[in-house]
């Protein structure tokens, strides 16, 4: 298909699709609050509904913004014949998706009907008929996986539209991840081993930490797109490299939006160049996801919080210097309005002793993947941090304070995810194409090659999605939908990506020695954290019915 064609046809997909979206708001709608206001009994009633409506209107709003990165591209004159594949494969898929039913998890699938949609008019046009029938084909998929072959050492898997100075820094992290990261990884991970402090060293030198921070703050000043491009190069090396910078980003942002001028002064810098790495300790083990529940409280006594209580999954807890705690300080207030956040100092710990301050201990949580920086529980007993530490030196705002930096760990972990995806994605393609089976290469089988055209038509369509929100962050549009989008499709790709490189590589891809066993366990915990797929869908169907315009 030529590429004008694929062009015009995506371009009427989408006006239906924009019909199609105005229909499933206002039926979403009348489920979830049928007077006005949305009533929180009808989001658990009908939880499946609306979250297959997030499901939809996160397909309709990728694919929006694939056809805009095929535009860029065009108006360029660079959309060559691999960006038109993907264009047409990832238009006839997800649109066949949305008529028929779009994959949530293994065994749930969002359909129209679950919406009391007999009928998805507005997808029954010529154009979506068209794509469908010639681009969710394997011939396709196949062609994909034939050009990406041909390019193999290129790292070559479809222009990503990136400015100068955008494409210079993924090329400068492509290099640290490649010669770094990548060849050390897979022994960390078998060792559990932290990631050696030399590597945190040599990420500072490059800015890692303070990369969207204003220069007068110490940082860089890139945009969230370049923090996007970052992690994403360095989670594809290993994702708890990819990760360390997070924490950071998180409290940088928290001091930066909510801090008082003392506390910018004495850690934004600090924390910019590496010299101090701070850690979250927001989630209790009663409470996951409900953070307006939480019990750890700051009792203020004679200038002075005591904290007393217990935190679970800290990420990178016993070698981090600065803790974003959250705690409850009001006794009449049990819901948000009693949070408040502290910047809690802490000594740093080591394997035989993670928490050697006085009021504090803790212990390591074992678990499969997504190691290098290690998860603890902490309990608090009395833990004292001085009055300065209270973020923003007024009580009762830590929920909202969290709130401001929520978008960006959002569109961070769906950077991740691209990452741990592009991985399994080029770790397949490798290893297709040297393996061969019945004197071919495997990759000439089709549902190997398919699967591997699938894996990058995916990677490019979180890609383009996450990027999206990205830009919104930077332009200070409200992003909160956006976010959850990219991070709830990007960690539904890198599982998937990840699951067909394991069965690509067959028994290979499930022994310790080979890098995909470990991509298989780094991609699972995506639909986990930094809110679980079930959360983040329902927070996307609630954002959506309350400003029915967006996206």
């Amino acid at each position: 298909m030529n590429k004008e064609r694929v062009l015009s046809l995506c371009h009427q997909s989408l006006e239906a699709m924009q019909k199609h979206l105005n229909v499933l708001t206002s039926v979403a709608t009348s489920i979830a609050a049928p007077g006005g206001p949305i009533e929180p009994k009808r989001l658990i009633e009908h939880q499946y509904a609306l979250h297959g409506f997030a499901w939809m209107v996160t397909y309709i709003t990728a694919l929006r913004e694939l056809l805009n990165w095929a535009k860029r591209l065009n108006n360029k004159g660079l959309l060559d014949d691999l960006e038109i594949l993907i264009l047409q494969c990832g238009y006839g898929s997800y649109l066949k998706q949305l008529r028929s039913g779009i994959a949530m998890s293994q065994d749930e699938f969002a359909r129209p009907n679950d919406l009391g949609i007999a009928d998805a008019a507005e997808l029954n046009t010529p154009a979506i008929d068209e794509l469908i029938c010639l681009g969710d084909t394997i011939s396709v998929r196949q062609n994909i996986a034939i050009v990406l072959s041909e390019r193999i050492g290129t790292r070559s898997f479809g222009n990503l539209s990136l400015d100068d100075t955008h494409t210079i820094i993924r090329d400068q992290f492509s290099r640290f991840s490649d010669e770094r990261v990548a060849p050390e990884a897979q022994a960390w991970h078998i060792a559990d081993d932290l990631i050696p402090i030399e590597i945190i060293e040599e990420m500072s030198g490059l800015g890692v930490f303070g990369l969207t921070l204003p220069e007068e703050d110490g940082g860089l000043g890139l945009d969230k797109t370049a923090m996007c491009i970052v992690t994403e190069e360095l989670s594809r090396g290993y994702i708890g490299v990819g990760s360390l910078s997070t924490r950071s980003e998180i409290a940088a942002e928290l001091i930066r939006f909510n801090g008082t001028n003392e506390q910018k002064e004495k850690y934004l810098a600090s924390i910019a160049s590496g010299s101090i790495l701070p850690t979250a300790v927001f989630t209790e083990p009663n409470h996951g996801s409900d953070l307006a529940h939480i019990r750890t409280r700051a009792e203020y006594i004679k200038n002075n919080y005591k904290i007393t209580g217990n935190k679970i999954w800290i990420t990178h807890g016993a070698r981090s210097d600065l803790m974003t705690l959250l705690a409850r300080t009001s006794n009449k207030d049990d819901g948000y309005g009693g949070l408040s956040m502290f910047l809690a100092e802490k000594p740093r710990g080591t394997d035989k002793e993670p928490f050697p301050a006085k009021g504090m201990s803790g212990s390591e949580i074992r678990v499969l993947g997504y190691m290098g920086m290690k998860e603890y529980e902490i309990a608090f007993d009395g833990f004292e941090v001085d009055k300065e530490s209270l973020l923003g030196g007024e009580e009762g705002n830590g929920f909202k304070q969290l709130m401001s930096s929520f978008e960006t760990a959002r569109i961070q972990t769906a950077a991740r995810a691209i990452g741990v995806a592009q991985n399994a994605l080029e770790l397949s393609l490798n290893y297709a194409n040297e393996r061969s089976q019945f004197n071919n290469s495997i990759i000439d089988f089709a549902r190997v090659g398919g699967k591997i055209g699938w894996m990058a038509v995916e990677t490019m369509i979180a890609r383009q999605l996450t990027y999206f929100s990205a830009r919104q962050r930077d332009n200070n549009q409200r992003c909160d939908i956006e976010a959850g989008m990219a991070k709830l499709l990007a960690a539904r790709v890198a599982w998937s990506n990840a699951d067909n490189g394991v069965q690509i590589h067959g028994g290979n891809g499930y022994a310790e020695e080979f890098v995909m066993s470990r991509v298989l366990c780094d991609a699972r915990i995506l639909n986990v954290f930094e809110g679980a797929a079930e959360i983040q869908a329902g927070i996307i169907a609630r954002g959506l019915i309350s400003r029915p315009n967006r996206p």
